[in-house]
């Protein structure tokens, strides 16, 4: 599906912007109520394709507040889920103190030297929140790496191949330095447990933006012929609380610690009552998307209001031509 152009009038002016994301008319298209255990709420899932169908795994929230994954299949990635009728991926405090409050917030790379998808997560420790990995070939077994990240950090990424020799990871820490600004951070690492090198990938801004004190990444990196394609979530606060909005950036293909471009304007933002109101109103947060190669299609999927799973597509070419347009970025001084 193309982008479309979405006009508004106000008086006698004229005003157009381009609307990248277009939401699947069956939003959402899960939810507790479709979960064949009780479970308070879920959303944010990992997205991949695996056996030719499209597979998420959904961070669960039970009704004690701990989140675990689940995973649920489908042939078009829209209708007709099957799910696990128990958890797929759970906490396991007793071997990984640091999954004590449970996991949540999963991506998923295939990693082709390895043979594997990686699924990182974020375990909420009694320290808060850390990056952790593990490893599988089917979604049944998994290999737990444990923590690769001390806390606060979570919003990591894995890229699916090395770059000049090493792993990458984006990820978001929070550091008492920063104050309550919030930065995206990339690392490299030769073994995928010892993490270094670490450096500032996209800022948070400041002041009146829409991405200001708070960036996260969202989906993993997408390799294009035009640079790793980034979607980020941007936390903005007002008077009546946050609201979680999505941008783009263009890293360089490969050099992807240098940002070619990044968005000025959100993409896409919470809109429908379904991503206003929940458990927490006035989130959009995709963990995971799936890009269709012959016909460029993109479906992503997003947690709504930390409530429920909700699909929005888009094409590639339209996001590249996008992205194209967009600034390049220039690094806050004050960092």
């Amino acid at each position: 599906m193309a982008a479309k152009f979405v006009t508004k009038l106000t008086g006698s002016d004229k005003h157009s912007y381009r609307e990248l994301f277009h939401r699947n008319p069956n939003n959402p298209i899960l939810s507790s109520k479709n979960w064949p255990y009780a479970a308070n709420t879920v959303f944010n899932p990992a997205a991949t394709m695996y056996k030719g169908k499209v597979l998420l795994l959904a961070r669960v929230e039970d009704r004690r507040g701990f989140s675990h994954l689940t995973k649920a299949v489908s042939e078009d990635g829209i209708t007709n889920w099957i799910i696990d009728e128990k958890p797929t991926l759970e906490a396991d405090p007793e071997n990984f103190p640091e999954e004590k409050w449970g996991i949540e917030d999963p991506r998923i790379t295939w990693v082709e030297e390895l043979g594997k998808y990686a699924v990182v997560y974020t375990a909420y420790s009694k320290g808060g929140p850390l990056v952790s990995m593990a490893l599988t070939e089917d979604f049944e077994k998994f290999e737990k790496l444990g923590s690769i990240m001390p806390p606060e950090d979570k919003d990591a990424a894995l890229f699916p191949r090395k770059i000049n020799g090493k792993w990458l990871l984006i990820h978001r820490p929070i550091t008492a330095h920063h104050g309550p600004r919030a930065h995206i951070w990339i690392s490299r690492s030769d073994d995928l447990k010892y993490w270094g090198e670490h450096q500032i990938l996209i800022d948070a801004r400041q002041g009146g933006w829409w991405d200001a004190n708070k960036v996260g990444l969202c989906t993993p990196p997408l390799e294009t012929p035009e640079g790793w394609l980034i979607l980020y979530h941007g936390v903005r606060q007002t008077a009546a609380g946050a609201i979680y909005r999505l941008g783009l950036a263009l890293l360089d293909l490969e050099c992807p610690w240098r940002v070619t471009r990044r968005s000025d304007e959100w993409v896409f933002g919470p809109r429908e009552v379904y991503e206003r109101e929940g458990d927490v109103d006035d989130v959009v947060f995709p963990c995971g998307w799936v890009h269709d190669e012959k016909t460029g299609e993109i479906k992503m999927y997003y947690g709504a209001a930390d409530t429920c799973i909700a699909m929005a597509t888009t094409n590639i070419k339209d996001l590249l031509e996008y992205i194209k347009k967009c600034p390049e970025p220039v690094m806050d001084e004050e960092l």
